[in-house]
């Protein structure tokens, strides 16, 4: 328990009782949470200012335009950072709401509209079109370049209503797992020790990190899983390729 802790500081009791299983720890959840109280390995509480609003005001929220399976609902968000010598990042982070997965985290200086599509081309490619991509009304989003081709790629786009960024939550969550996990504990040298150290990071919450709203699956296991189900439904199996 102590070594799961100390590697992932902000895994919860449920998370280090699933990595328990995972690694073969015949372990009931009481006997962990009794060694647990006991050892004082509560994680501190993270305070948050809390708006008192209704989660699904808005038409595009993701209450009320839930992701239904894999590429059905994409969203992407920026966030920022420095560098060790002052200088501005910015990272755009694109993510699966279905299967959890983060598709990308692209770090640079500076974005415009023409690299916000540079990297959706890439993802797209690799891994699928989405039915929708949700954001809030940043610049780089609603810029009339992005849209209109959106709209040739055959993507919807559902804009959050301004200033309710609780109506994106799911990738204001990984956001917020991602600064207090990553970003509040590292102090980057330059952009390519950003680049790296940031997509090692990513590529450990897709591999590593198991979810409860996906049946305490990784990302990457539970895409897996969606995408033979899919081959499956396409394919069945008295009609399937030899």
């Amino acid at each position: 328990m102590r070594r799961i802790s100390g590697a992932n500081p902000r895994f919860g009791l449920p998370r280090v009782h699933q990595e328990l299983k995972a690694e073969g720890w015949q372990v009931n959840s009481k006997r962990v949470h009794r060694l647990w109280k006991q050892e004082n390995m509560q994680v501190p509480r993270k305070q948050h200012r809390k708006r008192r609003v209704s989660l699904g005001s808005g038409a595009n929220s993701c209450v009320r335009h839930r992701a239904m399976r894999r590429n059905h609902v994409w969203s992407y968000d920026f966030v920022a950072d420095r560098t060790e010598d002052g200088r501005s990042l910015r990272m755009l982070v694109v993510i699966d709401e279905f299967t959890r997965e983060c598709l990308a985290i692209e770090v640079g200086r500076r974005f415009t509209s023409d690299d916000v599509i540079g990297v959706l081309q890439y993802l797209f490619a690799i891994r699928g079109t989405p039915e929708h991509i949700r954001s809030d009304n940043g610049p780089e989003f609603v810029a009339k370049g992005i849209r209109r081709w959106l709209v040739q790629a055959g993507v919807n786009t559902l804009f959050i209503a301004k200033s309710s960024p609780w109506e994106n939550g799911y990738v204001e969550s990984f956001n917020g797992k991602f600064r207090d996990e990553l970003l509040n504990g590292e102090l980057f040298l330059g952009l390519e020790d950003a680049r790296w150290v940031i997509d090692r990071w990513r590529l450990d919450n897709n591999h590593r990190r198991r979810h409860r709203a996906i049946g305490y699956k990784t990302p990457a296991a539970f895409t897996a899983s969606c995408v033979l189900q899919d081959s499956a439904t396409l394919h069945p199996a008295e009609h399937s390729p030899q």
